[in-house]
C-alpha cells in the first residue's frame, strides 16, 4: 500500500482515485506535531510513500519562515528517515520556485539553485535534508499546479471572470502549467515502479510538468478561451509587468523545467498544458458540474 500525504490538496486528491492508496492529512498527520508522522506511518505500514504535504502559501512563508521551514523541510526528513529505517521508497514533490529564474533556458536537474524567496528556500533545504536521510528517496519537482478542486489559478480567473470584464496579469513570468491529475499520474507512476524493482539510478531529482511553457497572462487567455466554449463571457485580459504587481515573495522570471530526464528513467512524460486545461475546464463547467 502507498501511503499519501496532503489530505484534501490538490496533488492528495488526485491521487486519491487510485487503488492501492491510502492518503492521510490534518488532523491526523500533521508536520506542526511530528509525533502525528510517526503515528500515521505505524498505523498505515506502507510499501511506499508519496509526500504531497506542503506549505504552499508562497507570500505567507516571507512572514511565518519558521512555519514554513517545519512543513517543507523539518515534518519531510522526519518522514524520509522513517522510510529510511523502514527500507521504502519515498516519493517528494518539490518547486520550480527552487531557482532564480535567470537561466533564460528550461531548468535541468543538475542546474545551480537559487531560490528567491523564504518558500523556495524551504523547499530546497527538504530536498537537501530528504535525499540525506533515505537512500530510496525520489524528488519530483514541478510547475503552476491547478485542478478543479482548491485553490490555484485556473479557479481565481473563473471566479474573477464572473464580475470583472476587465483583468490584469503579469506577463513576464513565463513557467509550464502543471494539471494536479497529470502530476499524480507521474508520481504514482514513479512509486509503483520504485516499490516494485528498485534502481539506484530512480534515486535522485527529477522533473515533472506540463508540456510546452507559457505566461501567466498566456494561461489566463486560454483559460477564458476554454470557459468561452461552454458560453462564459471573456473579459479583456491586459498584459502587466512583476513590477506593476508586487508581491511579498519574489517570483522567478522564467522557471520553465526540462523533464527529459523522467521519460529517459521511467518513461514517463506529462501531456501538452493546453489539452489538460481543456479537460479541467470541462469538468468545472459542464452542465453536470453547475448543477452539482
Amino acid at each position: 500500500m502507498i501511503l499519501v500525504t496532503g489530505g484534501h490538496g490538490q496533488l492528495a486528491s488526485a491521487l486519491g482515485h487510485a487503488d492501492g492508496v491510502a492518503v492521510v492529512g490534518r488532523p491526523e498527520f500533521d508536520f506542526d506535531r511530528p509525533e502525528t508522522i510517526d503515528a500515521a506511518f505505524a498505523a498505515a505500514a506502507p510499501t511506499a510513500v508519496i509526500n504531497a504535504a506542503a506549505w504552499t502559501a508562497v507570500d505567507a512563508a516571507e512572514t511565518d519562515p519558521d512555519g514554513a521551514a517545519r512543513a517543507n523541510r523539518d515534518g519531510p526528513a522526519r518522514l524520509a528517515r522513517l522510510c529510511a529505517d523502514a527500507g521504502i521508497p519515498l516519493v517528494h514533490v518539490s518547486t520550480d520556485y527552487v531557482f532564480d529564474g535567470d537561466k533564460g533556458a528550461p531548468y535541468v536537474e543538475t542546474d545551480p539553485t537559487n531560490p528567491t524567496g523564504v518558500y523556495g528556500a524551504t523547499k530546497l533545504a527538504g530536498e537537501a535534508a530528504l535525499l540525506a536521510a533515505c537512500p530510496k528517496a525520489i524528488v519530483v519537482r514541478t510547475a503552476w499546479v491547478y485542478s478543479a478542486t482548491g485553490k490555484n489559478f485556473v479557479r481565481t480567473m473563473l471566479t474573477l471572470g464572473k464580475t470583472r470584464d476587465h483583468l490584469r496579469v503579469v506577463a513576464d513570468q513565463r513557467g509550464c502549467p502543471t494539471a494536479a491529475a497529470d502530476l499524480a499520474d507521474v508520481v504514482l507512476g514513479i512509486a509503483r515502479a520504485a516499490e516494485r524493482a528498485w534502481r539506484d539510478e530512480y534515486a535522485g531529482i527529477f522533473h515533472s510538468c506540463g508540456a510546452g511553457e507559457t505566461t501567466w497572462h498566456g494561461f489566463a487567455e486560454a483559460i477564458f478561451a476554454e470557459a468561452a466554449r461552454h458560453g462564459a463571457t471573456r473579459p479583456t485580459v491586459e498584459p502587466i509587468t512583476t513590477a506593476d504587481f508586487p508581491t511579498p515573495a519574489k517570483r522567478p522570471a522564467d522557471s520553465r523545467l526540462e523533464c527529459g530526464k523522467l521519460e529517459r528513467v521511467f518513461g514517463l512524460r506529462q501531456p501538452a498544458w493546453q489539452s489538460s486545461l481543456a479537460r479541467v475546464i470541462d469538468t468545472l463547467l459542464s452542465p453536470v458540474a453547475a448543477s452539482a
